[in-house]
């Protein structure tokens, strides 16, 4: 089955809507989906709950649903240096369910596992344990967490071939395979579109069976979020 789409609108044909969940890969912005995202921003479909590790940067990535007024809650684990992000939720016009980082990895995967709850000693004593059951397991306590699953999940991978099959890049690789796997449609876009049995199957980081559109990406920028130098040694 050839799963390749020409553009971003095609991607995402008949799949927004208002008030809808989207997971969006992605860490700092390292792996962000960047050419979906300009296209949702572009779509105009508002109250959206996003699922992400983080909101973008100043100026980049899904900062520009913030600044659009698109998103109604974030569900992640980093604020980060996002001001815009910060001030919305000060305001109390976004809503944030902050998660600790490894939960929220889990939670995502449980999601795609079809795994409702699950148990964990991260956070028990603390603000993230509010409302919560907590049991006791060979002695210690442990935070009941609910999986997560999303309408829609927008990946960026490095390589695809016309099956779906998806590559992902060092670092880039991070939440994106797991969202791919949590959402009713995932929509990937891809550096490259390869042949048919290009890819050795072990080398295969998210299999076709997950993805159901694939695109070539327009946005490729890379940006890092925060430059840091040292002097080099002398040999």
């Amino acid at each position: 089955m050839d799963k390749t789409v020409p553009n971003a609108s095609l991607a995402l044909e008949s799949l927004l809507f208002d008030g809808m969940t989207i997971m969006s890969g992605g860490f700092g912005l390292t792996g962000n989906p960047e050419t979906l995202i300009r296209e949702i921003h572009g779509r105009g479909v508002a109250d959206l709950t996003i699922i992400s590790n983080n909101a973008g940067a100043d100026g980049f990535g899904l900062w520009t649903l913030l600044k659009s007024r698109q998103v109604k809650k974030m569900i992640s684990s980093y604020v980060g240096e996002n001001k815009l992000f910060e001030q919305q939720y000060l305001s109390g016009e976004l809503e944030l369910e902050l998660n600790p980082q490894g939960t929220l990895a889990e939670r995502i995967r449980a999601g795609g596992a079809g795994i409702p709850a699950f148990y964990t000693k991260t956070g028990v004593g603390t603000v993230v344990a509010e409302g919560k059951p907590v049991e006791v397991f060979e002695g210690e306590e442990y935070v009941r967490e609910t999986w997560l699953r999303a309408d829609l999940a927008i990946v960026k991978a490095w390589r695809a071939d016309p099956a779906g099959n998806l590559m992902f890049r060092k670092t880039a690789r991070n939440f994106n395979p797991t969202m791919a796997t949590a959402a009713k449609v995932t929509v990937a876009e891809v550096e490259e579109i390869v042949p048919m049995g290009t890819f050795d199957p072990d080398c295969i980081h998210t299999p076709g069976i997950y993805v159901d559109r694939v695109m070539i990406s327009t946005i490729n920028e890379k940006r890092v979020e925060k430059v840091t130098t040292r002097l080099r040694r002398d040999a």
